[in-house]
Protein backbone atom coordinates (compact mmCIF):
# COMPACT_ATOMS: atom_id res chain seq x y z
CA UNK A 1 0.00 0.00 0.00
CA UNK A 2 1.21 3.50 -0.82
CA UNK A 3 -0.12 6.83 0.38
CA UNK A 4 0.18 9.98 -1.78
CA UNK A 5 2.47 12.61 -0.26
CA UNK A 6 -0.47 15.00 0.09
CA UNK A 7 -2.32 12.44 2.22
CA UNK A 8 0.49 11.46 4.59
CA UNK A 9 -1.09 13.37 7.47
CA UNK A 10 -3.80 11.44 9.35
CA UNK A 11 -6.13 12.90 11.97
CA UNK A 12 -7.06 10.85 15.04
CA UNK A 13 -9.76 11.29 17.68
CA UNK A 14 -11.56 9.15 20.26
CA UNK A 15 -15.18 8.80 21.32
CA UNK A 16 -16.22 7.54 24.76
CA UNK A 17 -19.79 8.85 25.07
CA UNK A 18 -22.59 10.64 23.25
CA UNK A 19 -21.08 14.04 23.97
CA UNK A 20 -17.80 12.99 22.32
CA UNK A 21 -19.76 11.59 19.39
CA UNK A 22 -21.52 14.90 18.75
CA UNK A 23 -18.24 16.78 19.18
CA UNK A 24 -16.36 14.48 16.82
CA UNK A 25 -19.04 14.93 14.15
CA UNK A 26 -18.70 18.72 14.38
CA UNK A 27 -14.91 18.61 14.50
CA UNK A 28 -14.70 16.37 11.42
CA UNK A 29 -17.10 18.58 9.51
CA UNK A 30 -15.03 21.64 10.45
CA UNK A 31 -11.91 19.93 9.10
CA UNK A 32 -13.67 18.97 5.87
CA UNK A 33 -14.97 22.53 5.47
CA UNK A 34 -12.03 24.69 6.55
CA UNK A 35 -9.01 22.36 6.40
CA UNK A 36 -7.71 23.71 3.07
CA UNK A 37 -5.07 21.32 1.64
CA UNK A 38 -5.67 18.87 4.53
CA UNK A 39 -9.47 18.92 4.31
CA UNK A 40 -9.73 15.54 2.60
CA UNK A 41 -7.08 13.75 4.63
CA UNK A 42 -8.03 10.57 6.49
CA UNK A 43 -9.65 10.75 9.92
CA UNK A 44 -9.47 7.71 12.22
CA UNK A 45 -12.12 7.66 14.94
CA UNK A 46 -11.54 5.29 17.86
CA UNK A 47 -14.57 4.18 19.87
CA UNK A 48 -14.03 2.70 23.29
CA UNK A 49 -16.79 0.27 24.21
CA UNK A 50 -19.72 0.76 21.87
CA UNK A 51 -21.56 3.01 24.34
CA UNK A 52 -21.59 5.70 21.68
CA UNK A 53 -21.59 3.84 18.33
CA UNK A 54 -19.55 5.77 15.81
CA UNK A 55 -20.79 4.15 12.60
CA UNK A 56 -22.65 7.38 11.79
CA UNK A 57 -19.27 9.10 11.39
CA UNK A 58 -18.07 6.81 8.64
CA UNK A 59 -17.80 8.58 5.34
CA UNK A 60 -15.38 9.67 2.69
CA UNK A 61 -11.96 9.52 4.34
CA UNK A 62 -13.34 8.81 7.82
CA UNK A 63 -13.07 5.33 9.35
CA UNK A 64 -13.98 3.89 12.74
CA UNK A 65 -11.79 1.59 14.84
CA UNK A 66 -11.95 -0.01 18.27
CA UNK A 67 -9.70 0.71 21.22
CA UNK A 68 -9.36 -1.67 24.17
CA UNK A 69 -11.15 -0.21 27.23
CA UNK A 70 -8.71 -2.03 29.52
CA UNK A 71 -5.86 0.23 28.35
CA UNK A 72 -6.14 2.53 31.38
CA UNK A 73 -7.89 3.17 34.68
CA UNK A 74 -11.40 4.69 34.75
CA UNK A 75 -10.32 7.49 37.09
CA UNK A 76 -8.11 8.76 34.29
CA UNK A 77 -10.42 10.08 31.58
CA UNK A 78 -7.52 10.60 29.18
CA UNK A 79 -6.80 6.88 28.83
CA UNK A 80 -8.78 6.77 25.57
CA UNK A 81 -6.58 9.50 24.10
CA UNK A 82 -3.35 7.67 24.87
CA UNK A 83 -4.70 4.28 23.81
CA UNK A 84 -6.12 5.66 20.55
CA UNK A 85 -2.84 7.37 19.68
CA UNK A 86 -0.89 4.18 20.40
CA UNK A 87 -3.21 2.12 18.19
CA UNK A 88 -3.13 4.76 15.45
CA UNK A 89 0.67 4.72 15.55
CA UNK A 90 0.63 0.97 14.94
CA UNK A 91 -1.76 1.40 12.04
CA UNK A 92 0.22 4.28 10.54
CA UNK A 93 3.50 2.41 10.35
CA UNK A 94 5.77 4.01 7.77
CA UNK A 95 2.87 5.10 5.56
CA UNK A 96 2.23 8.41 7.32
CA UNK A 97 4.60 11.18 8.34
CA UNK A 98 2.20 13.05 10.63
CA UNK A 99 -0.21 11.61 13.17
CA UNK A 100 -2.44 14.45 14.39
CA UNK A 101 -4.44 13.96 17.56
CA UNK A 102 -7.38 16.34 17.78
CA UNK A 103 -9.86 16.17 20.64
CA UNK A 104 -13.59 16.00 19.88
CA UNK A 105 -14.06 19.28 21.78
CA UNK A 106 -11.97 21.15 19.21
CA UNK A 107 -12.85 22.84 15.92
CA UNK A 108 -10.74 23.46 12.84
CA UNK A 109 -11.45 26.98 11.60
CA UNK A 110 -8.54 27.41 9.19
CA UNK A 111 -6.08 25.24 7.21
CA UNK A 112 -4.00 23.41 9.88
CA UNK A 113 -0.93 23.12 7.66
CA UNK A 114 1.61 23.30 10.51
CA UNK A 115 0.44 19.86 11.63
CA UNK A 116 1.90 18.50 8.37
CA UNK A 117 5.41 17.48 9.46
CA UNK A 118 8.51 17.13 7.32
CA UNK A 119 11.77 15.24 7.78
CA UNK A 120 13.36 17.81 10.09
CA UNK A 121 10.29 18.51 12.26
CA UNK A 122 9.14 15.42 14.16
CA UNK A 123 6.47 16.89 16.44
CA UNK A 124 4.29 20.00 16.64
CA UNK A 125 2.67 21.11 19.90
CA UNK A 126 1.39 24.14 21.80
CA UNK A 127 2.57 25.08 25.30
CA UNK A 128 -0.05 24.58 28.00
CA UNK A 129 -2.70 27.23 28.52
CA UNK A 130 -2.11 27.59 32.26
CA UNK A 131 0.47 26.27 34.69
CA UNK A 132 -1.82 23.86 36.61
CA UNK A 133 0.62 21.03 37.56
CA UNK A 134 3.51 22.44 35.51
CA UNK A 135 7.02 22.50 36.93
CA UNK A 136 8.55 26.02 37.24
CA UNK A 137 11.80 26.10 35.30
CA UNK A 138 13.59 28.12 37.98
CA UNK A 139 13.54 25.34 40.57
CA UNK A 140 14.05 21.58 40.77
CA UNK A 141 11.23 19.24 39.73
CA UNK A 142 8.86 18.24 42.50
CA UNK A 143 8.07 14.64 43.42
CA UNK A 144 5.35 14.42 40.76
CA UNK A 145 7.65 15.46 37.95
CA UNK A 146 10.60 13.49 39.35
CA UNK A 147 8.46 10.36 39.17
CA UNK A 148 7.43 11.11 35.59
CA UNK A 149 10.96 11.95 34.48
CA UNK A 150 12.29 8.80 36.13
CA UNK A 151 9.69 6.73 34.26
CA UNK A 152 10.74 8.38 31.00
CA UNK A 153 14.38 7.60 31.78
CA UNK A 154 15.92 11.01 32.46
CA UNK A 155 16.79 13.09 35.52
CA UNK A 156 15.54 16.36 34.04
CA UNK A 157 14.85 18.19 30.77
CA UNK A 158 16.37 21.51 29.72
CA UNK A 159 13.75 22.87 27.33
CA UNK A 160 11.16 25.31 28.65
CA UNK A 161 7.87 26.86 27.55
CA UNK A 162 5.74 29.81 28.61
CA UNK A 163 2.13 29.02 29.45
CA UNK A 164 -0.19 31.01 27.21
CA UNK A 165 -2.71 32.46 29.66
CA UNK A 166 -0.78 32.96 32.90
CA UNK A 167 2.68 33.45 31.35
CA UNK A 168 4.58 31.04 33.64
CA UNK A 169 8.01 29.75 32.57
CA UNK A 170 7.89 25.98 32.91
CA UNK A 171 9.82 22.85 32.09
CA UNK A 172 8.60 21.60 28.74
CA UNK A 173 4.87 21.16 29.28
CA UNK A 174 2.64 20.87 26.24
CA UNK A 175 -1.09 21.02 25.70
CA UNK A 176 -2.82 17.94 24.28
CA UNK A 177 -6.01 19.30 22.74
CA UNK A 178 -4.34 19.02 19.35
CA UNK A 179 -0.80 18.04 18.39
CA UNK A 180 1.16 16.21 15.70
CA UNK A 181 3.91 13.62 15.96
CA UNK A 182 5.87 11.51 13.50
CA UNK A 183 4.50 7.98 14.04
CA UNK A 184 7.79 6.40 13.02
CA UNK A 185 9.27 7.57 16.35
CA UNK A 186 7.18 5.11 18.34
CA UNK A 187 6.45 7.72 21.00
CA UNK A 188 2.69 7.15 21.15
CA UNK A 189 3.06 3.52 22.19
CA UNK A 190 5.52 4.56 24.88
CA UNK A 191 3.20 7.35 26.00
CA UNK A 192 0.33 4.93 26.50
CA UNK A 193 2.52 2.39 28.31
CA UNK A 194 4.13 4.97 30.62
CA UNK A 195 0.83 6.65 31.42
CA UNK A 196 -0.84 3.32 32.17
CA UNK A 197 2.12 2.25 34.30
CA UNK A 198 2.10 5.40 36.41
CA UNK A 199 -1.69 5.21 36.79
CA UNK A 200 -1.26 1.69 38.18
CA UNK A 201 1.71 2.57 40.42
CA UNK A 202 0.16 2.67 43.89
CA UNK A 203 3.19 4.38 45.44
CA UNK A 204 3.27 7.14 42.83
CA UNK A 205 -0.49 7.58 43.09
CA UNK A 206 -0.42 7.85 46.88
CA UNK A 207 2.56 10.19 47.05
CA UNK A 208 1.97 12.40 44.01
CA UNK A 209 -1.60 12.10 42.69
CA UNK A 210 -3.72 12.72 45.75
CA UNK A 211 -5.71 15.50 44.08
CA UNK A 212 -7.81 15.57 40.92
CA UNK A 213 -5.60 18.09 39.11
CA UNK A 214 -2.53 15.84 39.20
CA UNK A 215 -4.58 12.90 37.95
CA UNK A 216 -6.34 14.82 35.18
CA UNK A 217 -3.09 16.18 33.75
CA UNK A 218 -0.91 13.12 34.22
CA UNK A 219 -1.18 12.11 30.56
CA UNK A 220 -0.17 15.62 29.48
CA UNK A 221 2.85 15.73 31.77
CA UNK A 222 4.01 12.29 30.65
CA UNK A 223 3.79 13.22 26.96
CA UNK A 224 5.65 16.48 27.60
CA UNK A 225 8.52 14.74 29.38
CA UNK A 226 8.65 12.07 26.69
CA UNK A 227 8.81 14.61 23.86
CA UNK A 228 11.43 16.77 25.61
CA UNK A 229 13.59 13.77 26.50
CA UNK A 230 13.57 12.22 23.02
CA UNK A 231 13.61 15.15 20.60
CA UNK A 232 16.08 17.97 20.29
CA UNK A 233 14.43 21.42 20.31
CA UNK A 234 14.96 22.00 16.55
CA UNK A 235 12.84 18.90 15.86
CA UNK A 236 9.89 20.29 17.82
CA UNK A 237 7.64 22.87 16.18
CA UNK A 238 6.20 25.04 18.93
CA UNK A 239 2.93 26.00 17.32
CA UNK A 240 1.70 29.61 17.30
CA UNK A 241 -1.28 30.66 19.37
CA UNK A 242 -3.65 30.17 16.43
CA UNK A 243 -3.34 26.42 17.04
CA UNK A 244 -5.17 24.96 20.01
CA UNK A 245 -6.36 28.43 20.98
CA UNK A 246 -8.25 28.09 24.30
CA UNK A 247 -11.54 29.74 23.48
CA UNK A 248 -13.00 28.23 26.65
CA UNK A 249 -10.58 30.53 28.55
CA UNK A 250 -11.25 33.61 26.44
CA UNK A 251 -12.12 35.80 29.43
CA UNK A 252 -8.87 34.89 31.21
CA UNK A 253 -6.47 35.47 28.31
CA UNK A 254 -4.44 38.69 28.61
CA UNK A 255 -5.85 41.37 26.27
CA UNK A 256 -2.66 41.53 24.20
CA UNK A 257 -2.91 37.78 23.51
CA UNK A 258 -6.66 37.52 23.09
CA UNK A 259 -8.01 36.81 19.60
CA UNK A 260 -10.51 39.39 18.40
CA UNK A 261 -12.03 37.31 15.59
CA UNK A 262 -12.58 33.59 15.29
CA UNK A 263 -11.47 33.78 11.66
CA UNK A 264 -7.88 34.65 12.58
CA UNK A 265 -7.46 31.27 14.29
CA UNK A 266 -6.74 27.78 12.93
CA UNK A 267 -7.75 25.27 15.60
CA UNK A 268 -9.64 26.08 18.78
CA UNK A 269 -10.43 24.25 22.00
CA UNK A 270 -14.07 24.80 22.93
CA UNK A 271 -14.62 22.47 25.90
CA UNK A 272 -17.86 23.70 27.51
CA UNK A 273 -18.23 26.90 25.53
CA UNK A 274 -21.36 27.09 23.33
CA UNK A 275 -20.43 27.70 19.72
CA UNK A 276 -23.67 29.30 18.56
CA UNK A 277 -22.83 32.76 17.18
CA UNK A 278 -25.50 34.40 19.35
CA UNK A 279 -23.74 33.16 22.48
CA UNK A 280 -20.25 34.18 21.34
CA UNK A 281 -20.29 37.72 22.62
CA UNK A 282 -16.56 37.88 23.40
CA UNK A 283 -15.24 37.23 19.89
CA UNK A 284 -16.20 38.42 16.43
CA UNK A 285 -17.29 35.74 13.94
CA UNK A 286 -17.19 36.61 10.25
CA UNK A 287 -18.11 34.72 7.10
CA UNK A 288 -17.78 31.94 6.14
CA UNK A 289 -17.51 30.70 9.73
CA UNK A 290 -20.62 32.61 10.74
CA UNK A 291 -22.91 30.78 8.32
CA UNK A 292 -21.30 27.42 9.10
CA UNK A 293 -21.85 27.81 12.84
CA UNK A 294 -25.40 28.98 12.30
CA UNK A 295 -26.29 26.06 10.05
CA UNK A 296 -24.60 23.35 12.10
CA UNK A 297 -22.24 20.56 10.96
CA UNK A 298 -23.01 18.61 7.84
CA UNK A 299 -25.41 21.19 6.43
Amino acid sequence: MTVPASMRTVFVTAVEDERDLAGAATMIDSLRTFGGPLAANPVWVFETDGGAPCAVLRGSGTSVHAVDPSAGKPRYPAWAKTAACARAEEMAGALYRSLVWISPDCLVVGPPVLFDLDGAIRAALRPVHVRNVGSPAAGPPDAYWRGILRAVGVDDVTSTVESFVDCATLRAYYNTHAFAVDPSLGLMGRWSALFTGLAADDGFQTDCCGDLLHRVFLHQAVLSALIAANLDPPAIRVLPEEYGYPYHLQGEIPPDRRAETLNELVCIACEDRPMEPGAMTDILVEEPLLSWLQSGPGS
